[in-house]
């Protein structure tokens, strides 16, 4: 499984209805329901916003919402691209502007389906990897030493606060992190421990 590494868009024109079809990374069903609110706030004034998500390490939760077109032709067909696409931890929004003109059902699923497979073409991806964010507190005589050694590891989202001590908090690989709290504890003999979130 893929992960989406960032925000993406695209939109589409199809017999006068305008399709915003977006894409936004989501680790958890509540966050991807907490965007999903925000982009119904955001469009308030749309005929329909349509989504679907995934999320889970192997995909394993899902779910989706026509949002008031026709049962199966909008959510159905985005979360079956959206199954395709080997994405997970992402939500998948396709906003319409009501044109005019009626698209039938084998028109919707089209255009839905479409804008599905349009914005994904366009979205960043990279390997699921298990992470575990961390936090460590280091004293300045050693954490200069502790720092030419992250470049051993695969860290993201690194936050260092300067006070009395140095803070640091971030992100690493889950099958790296025993070796990273080792390799501190061993850096500054002993004072300082690496504390992962459960």
């Amino acid at each position: 499984m893929n992960v989406l590494l960032e925000y993406c868009h695209t939109e589409l024109t199809i017999k006068n209805s305008r399709f915003i079809a977006e894409c936004f990374p989501a680790e958890t069903q509540a966050q991807a329901r907490s965007l999903l609110h925000d982009a119904k706030q955001k469009y308030f004034d749309a005929t329909h916003v349509v989504h679907a998500f995934i999320t889970g390490h192997n995909a394993e939760v899902s779910g989706m919402s026509d949002d008031g077109e026709p049962s199966g032709t909008a959510g159905r067909p985005v979360l079956d691209v959206l199954k395709g696409s080997g994405i997970t931890n992402i939500l998948l929004t396709v906003t319409r502007y009501f044109g005019g003109t009626l698209l039938g059902t084998g028109g919707l699923v089209h255009a839905y389906g479409d804008c599905a497979k349009q914005v994904l073409s366009l979205c960043k991806s990279e390997p699921f990897v298990e992470k575990r964010k961390f936090t460590f507190r280091a004293d300045y005589s050693s954490f200069d030493e502790i720092k030419r050694m992250f470049s051993l590891f695969h860290l993201g989202s690194i936050s260092e606060n300067y006070g009395a001590m140095v803070d640091v908090t971030g992100e690493i690989w889950s099958a790296e992190s025993d070796d990273f709290a080792l390799r501190i504890k061993n850096l500054t003999r002993g004072r300082s421990n690496v504390i992962y979130q459960p």
